[in-house]
């Protein structure tokens, strides 16, 4: 599954559309992740989108 990001106006006026993809991070957490390049205004910028899920990160072996 992957999870669709849409980047709206405070007017709704559509600045751009993402995917964030299932991912597994360095921490062992689990949710999904995406970066992009938008442009507003003639100024660009790099956007990160990361979710992730509570409680996934795998419990510490003692």
């Amino acid at each position: 599954m992957n999870v669709i990001v849409e980047f709206k106006t405070d007017d709704g006026k559509p600045l751009g559309v993402m995917t964030a993809a299932a991912k597994v991070f360095k921490t062992g957490s689990r949710g999904f992740y995406a970066n992009h390049k938008l442009e507003i205004d003639g100024k660009r910028y790099q956007v990160q989108v990361q979710l992730v899920e509570i409680g996934s990160k795998p419990a510490e072996e003692k």
